[in-house]
């Protein structure tokens, strides 16, 4: 019925925990990872996993890193491929004890079938949306300019693990995976069911904490998406300027043209 999606990249002592918890889920029938320029701890650890169960899990290797969001779309087409109803993406460094909340989204996603499933990453506390806060103000930004923020507020498909059905996976270029928040606006444009399936407070998903100038790359990466996505939906020209600031982040460092490679056929594993 599902089908997870597993970006990895340098995850060791992270992904053999989450594939596991993933292999629990008896709904998920097959494991998409998508391991992009990883260290030989995390390919020995993935493999560890794999060889356990082949039936279940496909490992892509790419000896070149894709950068941010990349295996993403990879995965994607992966999935469409297959007999999947829905694509679960989920991040490889998440370690934290999750496992009961995923199965309940995947639940209510199977009863619902909704085609644009997100969770809600700040259910207690909802964060400052101020410009101060590029992060959460472009994402209420793109979500009120879609008239989604009333029923979503600022989930995204940036943060958290979500899920996309067949029919979104159908509509959506491949290359958007990529910038994660246009899946927002191609579900708007068809009129799609986009809505909250569940819980989980960013503190448990157990992420990676790295250094201050990744976390300020990783804020601009996806403020810059937004904006992409907000010209998208205005049928603007793609920009990621705002009051004369270029919201670059990690954006340069996606390798596009390895994912036009993959996507002609050719396997770069």
């Amino acid at each position: 019925m599902f089908a997870a999606v597993v970006p990895v990249h340098n995850e060791e002592l992270r992904v053999g925990g989450l594939l596991r918890r993933l292999l629990a889920l008896p709904s998920i029938t097959k494991i998409f990872v998508v391991e992009n320029g990883s260290n030989q701890s995390t390919q020995a650890e993935v493999e560890s996993v794999y060889h356990e169960n082949t039936a279940k899990i496909s490992v892509l290797r790419f000896k070149e890193a894709l950068g941010i969001d990349v295996p993403r779309a990879i995965g994607a087409k992966l999935v469409y491929e297959s007999t999947a109803a829905h694509a679960l993406f989920i991040d490889g460094d998440l370690v934290g004890e999750i496992t009961s909340q995923l199965s309940e989204i995947l639940a209510k996603t199977a009863a619902e079938s909704p085609d644009l499933a997100l969770v809600n990453c700040y259910p207690q506390s909802p964060p400052i949306e101020t410009l101060n806060e590029p992060l959460f103000f472009f994402r209420r930004l793109l979500n009120k300019e879609l008239g989604i923020y009333n029923d979503i507020g600022i989930a995204s498909p940036s943060h958290g693990p979500h899920l996309v059905s067949r029919r979104l996976l159908s509509l959506t270029p491949w290359e958007d995976f990529c910038v994660p928040p246009t899946l927002l606006v191609h579900a708007s444009f068809a009129n799609l069911d986009i809505r909250i399936v569940g819980e989980i407070p960013h503190i448990c998903l157990g992420s990676q904490i790295k250094n201050s100038t990744h976390s300020k790359q990783i804020v601009d990466t996806i403020a810059g998406d937004c904006l992409e996505a907000l010209a998208l939906a205005k049928k603007e020209t793609r920009s990621r300027n705002y009051e004369g600031k270029a919201y670059l982040g990690y954006h340069k460092k996606r390798r596009l043209d390895l994912l036009q490679q993959f996507l002609a056929g050719h396997l770069l594993n």
